[in-house]
């Protein structure tokens, strides 16, 4: 998709407000993986919670039903609404992933969170040069001309940065791959507007794109790898400096995945 279409993609989008059950869903899910409610809490009540929000019960009851799709919660008959082990939770969803770099999320989530992106995206940039398409290379182009012309301070440069990353993941022509763009896109868009909201400015990270767009081009699976190893390396050290910025502590490295 270029540049342009993600604009006017971004400036057509309807203006309107969050739906209720949606909004309900979004606050209490930042309380649960904030860790306001934990594993085995019940949430209060159907009344209680809806008279307390202001919103009517079937509102409420929508709101519970997201998040037992997204694994946070299970609704229990006689007992009510049990918050569900971590283990349960589809933290990959963009939704929850939202949630938890909107507070300040635990330093083992995070590398937990950079580390599946070191098993899995380097590998899939090996698959993406070894069996690219013309159409892969040019919506990979495109991307990276998106996120040049805008930078990732702006929604359309951070759109085109998601972008790029489906490309990657669609160019190894692995439909089980591919079926993880959702979540590695969500994982790009939050910890960059975390590091933003963190420390104000981002580091230039389109040569590190860069690199790894001329390896898949080049078809060249070794370096395609290396360069999207040391892409995720960069960025996991960028996000541990925002994070640990304020709290007077040097970051320590991603540990390496084991061979």
């Amino acid at each position: 998709m270029s540049s342009s279409a993600i604009s006017r993609r971004i400036a057509q989008r309807p203006q309107k407000a969050v739906r209720i059950p949606g909004a309900i869903a979004s606050k209490l899910g930042v309380q649960i993986v904030s860790g306001r409610y934990r594993p085995g809490d019940i949430l209060h009540g159907e009344i209680d919670t809806s008279d307390r929000l202001q919103v009517s019960r079937s509102a409420y009851r929508e709101a519970v039903r997201i998040l037992v799709a997204k694994g946070l919660v299970k609704a229990l008959p006689k007992i009510g609404t049990r918050v569900n082990p971590r283990e349960r939770w589809h933290l990959l969803d963009p939704d929850v992933l939202g949630w938890i770099f909107q507070s300040e999320p635990e330093d083992s989530l995070v590398e937990n969170l950079f580390e599946l992106r070191r098993i899995v995206e380097p590998e899939a940039a090996a698959l993406a040069a070894a069996r690219r398409s013309y159409s892969d290379l040019a919506a990979m182009a495109e991307a990276l001309d998106g996120m040049v012309r805008h930078t990732l301070s702006s929604e359309v440069g951070r759109e085109a940065d998601k972008a790029f990353h489906d490309a990657l993941l669609r160019a190894g022509g692995n439909v089980f791959v591919a079926s993880m763009t959702a979540g590695v896109g969500a994982a790009v868009k939050w910890t960059t507007l975390y590091k933003q909201r963190r420390s104000g400015k981002l580091r230039d990270s389109i040569p590190d794109h860069r690199r790894v767009y001329e390896a898949v081009a080049a078809g060249d699976a070794a370096a395609a790898r290396t360069a999207m190893a040391s892409l995720i390396d960069l960025a996991f050290e960028d996000t541990a400096h925002a994070r640990q910025a304020g709290k007077g502590r040097r970051p320590r490295p991603l540990a390496p995945v084991p061979k």
